[in-house]
């Protein structure tokens, strides 16, 4: 059994020979390149021109505002999370967390999309119930604040994409505050048609647009932080194709039990059992297996098990789980054998 655990978030294809062993002096996850001074200053945006927000809505009768206010108290509480993850994430792997608290940051990103979902689902209840019977609107005060918003959703948007967007955790900070920028843009222009023809309706149409964004938002947020915690595979990698990918390397007879998933994101995993060809040295194809996996996939966090196959027998595991991918010789696949240990 050998590892390589040479990692990092980076995704570059990396130089140098394969790393043997367990050294750990390296960084996990993505959240040391977090820029938590940007995120504190959108947050600081983003709080002060909500409570603003709130208090005009209430005064125009504006659903759309305070529509807009509450998709901003979600922005706050992603910006808060993310900080809090980015900490717990920071803090070394020990005890019973081998990866440290790393994933604290799919469960804010999950979080946020939960909250972007029920808040839409609020707001599209409430958006029909207007255009059935609308409230009068205060179109002018709708407009300037939808204006005033435009311009600090520009701030903050452009603060945190100052940050590590490569986290899902900040990404999804970052896709609250875009889809407020767009929300506002909805908004500004129901407060012009408020203006110019006094279509109160108008106020209760942006509103479910904003529904819409949230929705969109959300459903994105949860599907790929869910996407991490079932431990699938990073998307655009197809394990399969892997698989056949290090059998075809030259002494290896087969490859199964073949796992690979994500521990947060952008931090992908690997681990499989090897069997070499009895002629074959074990410790040469097990560094040729992992500077593939390096140099083609940029999968630096790599749990081999290599062993020379014993010919004869075809049991290679009690419990195998995936795809046997086995070697093809003259006379069609390789049947490699029990496993024998390498030395």
């Amino acid at each position: 059994m050998s590892s390589s655990h040479d990692v990092g978030h980076d995704t570059a294809t990396p130089s140098g020979p394969a790393a043997h062993g367990h050294g750990h002096g390296h960084g996990h996850g993505v959240s040391a390149n977090a820029d938590r001074r940007w995120l504190t200053i959108a947050l600081v945006l983003i709080s002060v021109f909500m409570v603003a927000e709130f208090v005009v809505g209430l005064i125009a009768g504006s659903l759309a505002l305070l529509s807009d206010s509450a998709h901003m108290l979600t922005d706050a509480a992603a910006i808060v999370l993310a900080l809090i993850a980015i900490r717990l994430a920071a803090r070394p792997a020990k005890g019973g967390y081998t990866y440290g608290l790393r994933r604290a940051e799919i469960l804010s990103a999950q979080a946020n999309g939960i909250t972007l979902l029920l808040l839409a689902v609020w707001f599209v209840y409430e958006g029909v119930a207007r255009l059935i019977d609308p409230p009068p609107v205060e179109g002018g005060l709708v407009l300037v604040t939808a204006l005033v918003g435009i311009v600090v959703n520009v701030a903050a948007t452009w603060c945190i994409s100052r940050a590590n967007r490569s986290s899902l955790n900040v990404e999804g900070a970052f896709q609250h505050i875009l889809n407020d920028l767009f929300a506002f843009i909805a908004t500004a222009i129901a407060g012009v048609v408020l203006v110019t023809t006094g279509f109160t309706r108008a106020d209760a149409i942006a509103a479910l647009v904003v529904a819409a964004l949230m929705i969109k938002a959300g459903w994105a947020l949860v599907r790929e932080s869910g996407r991490i915690f079932l431990e699938a595979a990073p998307r655009g990698t197809d394990p399969d194709a892997l698989g056949a990918e290090l059998v075809a390397v030259p002494g290896v007879a087969e490859v199964h039990d073949l796992h690979l998933w994500e521990i947060t994101s952008g931090e992908a995993a690997l681990s499989a059992h090897v069997m070499v060809r009895p002629q074959d040295d074990c410790h040469e194809v097990q560094k040729a297996v992992e500077e593939i996996l390096r140099a083609r996939h940029g999968l630096r966090h790599t749990t081999l098990q290599v062993d020379h196959a014993e010919p004869g027998v075809d049991d290679h595991c009690e419990e195998s789980h995936g795809t046997a991918h086995r070697a093809v010789g003259p006379d069609g696949p390789v049947a490699p054998g029990a496993p024998r240990a390498c030395r």
